[in-house]
């Protein structure tokens, strides 16, 4: 039970808040700039490192003693605040998690939205310039319009991803401090192999492969609904 409810909370913040930075990342980078590849690679250079390695590092930069997370609040804080235990707090392990996960994964998001930003015609954008529309009308009217099936396409991406939530757990928090951080897929590999209960873990599994299902499933029929009243 709360494995499944620490995954439904990481996706239900997760999820929109790597989109929506993924979305603004795309568009700051979708423009003809000196510099634009470096900035390019930086953003999606995370995605590639692995997983494990990326957790270890960010365990020393939530380093209570010396980390430079909690170096940096004490800085803008003038000494006021910290230092903080993020990784045994039961209260800041999850978000800790959840903030290093946004970090990783906002680069792949943000290449699918490239790819999508740069197949909207400049015709359009040309057209709504001469009718006299500004930058917030241009985006509401035609860049979110247009980027409607890469947005689903990532939302489904990203809560499928948040739900296979293991390797910074496993490597971070071991599922704790008090089982804020257990989440389902680590839940049914600690059953499976430390517990020993390998038919509980694969029912476990079946369960939680029919729940995400279950979310995916209204998002695709929305979709296959909206197109058949636009043909």
């Amino acid at each position: 039970h709360r494995a499944l409810l620490n995954n439904s909370l990481f996706g239900l913040i997760v999820v929109p808040v790597q989109t929506s930075l993924a979305l603004f990342l795309a568009i700051l980078i979708n423009r003809k700039f000196r510099g634009v590849a470096v900035f390019r690679t930086i953003y999606f250079s995370p995605v590639v490192a692995p997983m494990v390695v990326v957790a270890v590092v960010w365990s020393f930069l939530y380093n209570p003693g010396q980390g430079l997370i909690n170096e940096f609040i004490k800085a803008i804080s003038f000494g006021h605040l910290g230092p903080y235990d993020w990784l045994s707090n039961p209260g800041l392990a999850l978000p800790a998690i959840m903030l290093l996960s946004i970090w990783q994964g906002v680069g792949f998001q943000m290449v699918v939205y490239l790819v999508g930003l740069q197949g909207i015609p400049e015709s359009l954008y040309e057209a709504a310039r001469v009718d006299g529309a500004g930058s917030w009308q241009k985006f509401w009217h035609i860049t979110l319009p247009q980027l409607r099936n890469t947005t689903i396409f990532v939302l489904i991406a990203t809560t499928i991803l948040s739900f296979k939530l293991y390797t910074q757990v496993e490597v971070m928090t071991q599922g704790g401090p008090e089982n804020a951080t257990a989440t389902v897929v680590w839940y049914m590999v600690h059953e499976s192999i430390h517990n020993v209960r390998v038919g509980y873990a694969s029912a476990v599994a079946v369960v939680f492969f029919l729940i995400v299902l279950m979310r995916v499933i209204p998002v695709l029929r929305s979709v296959v609904v909206t197109e058949e009243r636009e043909m």
